[in-house]
């Protein structure tokens, strides 16, 4: 016998009683049916409902054959009556989410003569795909759309036309249907089938906010966020973009400006502290004229500033200039001998010698080493 589903007749009942027929163990818990049930099971991209039957904590809820298995993770006595309670707030968030996605995917199949083909509605957005190439301008127009949909706030039409009546009307689908189809619609949105639990009215969704629209196979991933997960995300958002605005002394929308102003500020610093640090280098490579082999110790530095350091005093000092940058316990490092002998061998020999990592070919070596400054100049001292 089939299950009655309650929330096709009511998809905003929480609560509601029921005769257990049958309670199994299963591997991941009970599987309980009842001879009616609010609980909506997985199905058409919509995860399905948890909450409690009785003094049982329902985790997953599947349909087989028109059968409806609740996963308890406590048995229940076959032949009792029960309360069935649905995690409300799930449940809304799930007919937001649901309901969201038809009004927009309705509005961009439409205008851009696509299909959705995949839908995935996940713990933290909504991701649809369609088979056309709609750029973000195109999906802004369509969230433009969809909210006025939502603020129109007519109500859901839910019908079970005949096949007959079915053959006459324009609505979307993934497959070919057989049997007794149910045609959700949103006026002036969309028309489909649709297995899944929304909202009764368009107003109920809230709003509906796209998040990225992006290139995925031959056409675009869009994702998106309806109602009270829109709205957390846009308060955290602008809460965001508040605390970054007090950080540089401007309003929240005003900080796109301040941070461009910023990078120029940064780029031009940058610009001046290469010309500074070259300066800096080259006074250091003079001081080292004509000395022959020499190792420097220095402050942390970039990389590539080590290797520019090494590089002008090898030049001046005729022999391998060797820069440590860092502190004890951890160096950058970067050898260079101006006339490009083979400095392979050292390489190896330090790397063993100060647990070092690095290499290089011709003159020119960098890497770092896990040592000591005085295990350094030991190595150097021999």
């Amino acid at each position: 016998m089939e299950t009655e589903k309650l929330y096709y007749q009511d998809p905003f009942m929480g609560e509601f009683t029921a005769t257990v027929l049958a309670c199994e163990a299963g591997k991941t818990g009970f599987q309980v049916v009842l001879d009616r049930t609010a609980f909506y099971p997985e199905g058409g991209g919509q995860p399905a409902d948890h909450g409690t039957l009785g003094g049982s904590n329902v985790t997953d809820v599947h349909e087989k054959d028109g059968v409806i298995f609740h996963t308890c993770d406590q048995a229940v006595e076959i032949g009792e009556t029960v309360t069935g309670r649905i995690d409300w707030a799930r449940r809304f968030d799930h007919m937001q989410q649901h309901s969201g996605e038809h009004i927009i995917s309705g509005i961009l199949c439409a205008d851009y003569h696509c299909d959705n083909v995949g839908f995935h509605l996940g713990a933290d957005t909504v991701t649809i795909d369609y088979n056309a190439d709609i750029s973000w301008d195109q999906a802004l127009d369509a969230q433009r759309k969809a909210n006025e949909v939502i603020w129109a706030d007519q109500a859901t039409e839910i019908a079970y036309p005949s096949p007959q009546e079915l053959a006459t009307l324009d609505y979307r689908s993934k497959k070919e249907l057989t049997g007794k189809v149910r045609i959700v619609t949103f006026p002036e949105a969309d028309c489909c089938a649709c297995c899944g639990t929304h909202v009764l009215r368009a107003g109920q969704v809230g709003i509906i906010k796209v998040l990225s629209c992006q290139k995925f196979r031959e056409g675009v991933r869009l994702e998106i966020l309806c109602g009270k997960r829109a709205l957390d995300y846009l308060c955290r958002t602008y809460d965001q973009a508040r605390a970054i605005g007090q950080q540089l002394s401007v309003k929240p929308q005003d900080t796109l400006a301040a941070v461009e102003r910023l990078e120029a500020e940064l780029s031009a610093a940058k610009v001046r502290m290469a010309q500074l640090e070259e300066a800096v280098f080259e006074s250091m490579a003079r001081d080292n004229e004509g000395r022959g082999d020499v190792v420097l110790f220095q402050p942390p530095m970039k990389g590539d500033s080590v290797r520019k350091l090494a590089d002008a005093v090898a030049k001046r000092c005729g022999g391998l200039a060797a820069v440590f940058a860092g502190e004890d316990g951890q160096y950058a490092y970067a050898l260079v001998r101006a006339d490009g002998t083979d400095i392979a061998p050292l390489v190896k020999d330090l790397n063993k010698a100060l647990n070092g990592r690095g290499g290089g070919r011709g003159g020119f070596a960098q890497g770092s080493v896990q040592t000591d400054r005085a295990a350094i100049e030991v190595f150097f001292s021999k």
